[in-house]
């Protein structure tokens, strides 16, 4: 992202619900440095894309965290995907969209952990078809999948 001069704005899913997790925000916010704007936004990222940050090149962390975030507060995840795309389809500025794959692993156990998982898979699946480039990242090695 800082290939393209700055400011930058950065859309974080992410909610301090305790100590563990407010210091891990500060610490990305610290890493960060200095041009980049700050959008807290756990649920109404296809807004933020739209609206606040449409002419920005844009960090969205993460959508598994956001799919979560969905989940929680009981709405579609497949309503909220296809808001997100239409988003992204009218953006102007560049957009890089991090999120985590959770299907390399076993079958979850319980009905919520396998619907996350399949909630998960679907939203990456139509942002990679939509998307221009998609990288994967394993033990920190980029493997472009796309582009």
């Amino acid at each position: 992202m800082t290939a393209v001069p700055g400011p930058w704005a950065y859309i974080a899913t992410a909610e301090a619900f305790d100590d563990e997790m407010r210091h891990r925000i500060a610490h990305h916010k610290q890493r960060r440095g200095e041009g980049w704007m700050d959008h807290e936004t756990p649920i109404e990222v296809a807004d933020a894309l739209a609206n606040r940050t449409a002419e920005l090149p844009t960090l969205v962390d993460c959508l598994t965290l956001w799919v979560s975030n969905l989940m929680h507060v009981d709405r579609s995840v497949a309503d909220a995907t296809e808001d997100m795309l239409a988003a992204l389809s009218k953006r102007i500025a560049p957009c890089v969209v991090v999120s985590n794959e959770v299907g390399l692993g076993i079958v979850p156990e319980n009905a919520l952990a396998r619907a996350f998982r399949d909630e998960a898979g679907r939203l990456n699946q139509k942002i990679a078809a939509a998307a221009d480039r998609v990288v994967f990242v394993a033990a920190g090695l980029p493997l472009t999948l796309k582009g």
